[in-house]
């Protein structure tokens, strides 16, 4: 039976949106498709940084007819009720109709109508606007002067059936069968029959279009470069969810950092790597602490094997790294008990006092509570 093709192309997506809007997608295709009559063989929807897709194998050419029994008035009924029911039913003439009879109710006429099915591009040219105007982004954005929104400009819809392109509009925006690649290492415009022919010309653009093929290929190169070392990565899924949604085509890289930075809490170093520079944590085996080395997820290959992507990301790394060792330097200055004093001097509440009152009062309940539970006064308080 034929197949659907669906790509909605666009500037790119928040990797923390894709795998929520590709599920999304796949509801609202399904819903609206069951609501027009369809009963898909199957589907899979896709997410990558320009683009979500759904392929929906298994639709016919057509929607089935709809056989219908529309009840009418008594055979003895006014004239204008039968006159009524004619026009309701479609009829030109009550012997269009037929005769039933009720033991309790008595004779009355049916009608038997037949709804003609739709063509399936019809159907589809109908559904797929709707699903676009009503996409439920966290948040969304208008651009230019057109009205609709959508979570980053969109700038095409590739929109197949059965080979042939379903033609609609949606904000200035025509239906077509062309896509494109990778934004620096694609091969320009290209025409699409199918979801085979898509997904193997999208890899000869660079594009990884399976969102847990990315995954896994970033975790394998990773773990390869850091066994090269005698390294071990450290396994981080939130940020492996989140970094295969920047990349269209990984290509992992290992960076070194200045090892005097490991004389920062892990802690500090963890947490400037992974959120603000997106990168893997990096761990010595022989002393179980952390390596001066770190992994990058890029979206380029570089002709040098990364070497100049690694040096530059080390520089900004070393800029981030060497701020948080001064605000870690600026607290040690001053140690915590020195600053109870200041918790006089802020307002908790105009009734309850300062946040020091709270904090007092919180003080003598510990000691009153730790005995009930068998826990030390003087640790409790």
């Amino acid at each position: 039976m034929p197949q659907f093709l669906l790509e909605l192309f666009s500037e790119e997506i928040p990797a923390r949106m894709q795998k929520r809007a590709a599920e999304d997608l796949k509801k609202l295709l399904m819903d609206a498709l069951t609501k027009a009559g369809f009963l898909p063989g199957g589907m899979e929807t896709f997410s990558a940084p320009r683009r979500l897709v759904a392929v929906v194998e298994g639709l016919p050419e057509r929607t089935a007819d709809v056989r219908e029994e529309r009840k009418g008035p008594k055979v003895d009924a006014p004239a204008q009720a039968i006159e009524g029911f004619l026009r309701g039913a479609g009829l030109t003439d009550i012997a269009q109709a037929r005769v039933v009879s009720d033991s309790k109710k008595g004779d009355f006429y049916v009608a038997d109508l037949v709804k003609p099915g739709r063509a399936t591009p019809d159907a589809l040219a109908d559904i797929v606007p709707d699903i676009i105007r009503n996409f439920p982004w966290p948040k969304s954005m208008r651009w230019g002067e057109g009205t609709l929104r959508w979570v980053r400009p969109l700038h095409r819809i590739l929109a197949v059936f059965d080979g042939e392109i379903v033609p609609f509009e949606v904000d200035g925006i025509a239906s077509c069968n062309f896509s494109e690649g990778h934004r620096f290492h694609g091969t320009g415009l290209f025409e699409v029959k199918d979801f085979e022919d898509y997904e193997a010309k999208l890899s000869a653009a660079h594009v990884v279009l399976d969102r847990d093929q990315r995954k896994a290929q970033i975790k394998a190169d990773a773990q390869t470069l850091c066994h090269a070392r005698n390294l071990e990565l450290i396994d981080d899924e939130g940020l492996l969810e989140e970094v295969c949604g920047l990349v269209d085509e990984p290509h992992v890289i290992m960076g070194d950092m200045d090892p005097s930075f490991l004389d920062l809490p892990p802690e500090v170093i963890r947490l400037t790597l992974r959120v603000n520079q997106k990168y893997f944590v990096v761990r010595d085996p022989k002393t179980g602490g952390l390596a001066p080395h770190f992994i990058i997820v890029s979206n380029v290959k570089a002709t040098d094997g990364g070497k100049k992507i690694a040096l530059g990301n080390a520089r900004v790394l070393a800029a981030r790294l060497n701020d948080a060792r001064y605000f870690w330097d600026l607290d040690r200055k001053a140690c915590l008990e020195s600053r109870v004093p200041k918790l006089d001097t802020l307002v908790f509440h105009e009734k309850l006092g300062s946040v020091g009152d709270k904090v007092r009062r919180i003080v003598a309940l510990a000691g009153e509570i730790a005995p009930l539970v068998g826990a030390d006064v003087a640790s409790a308080k």
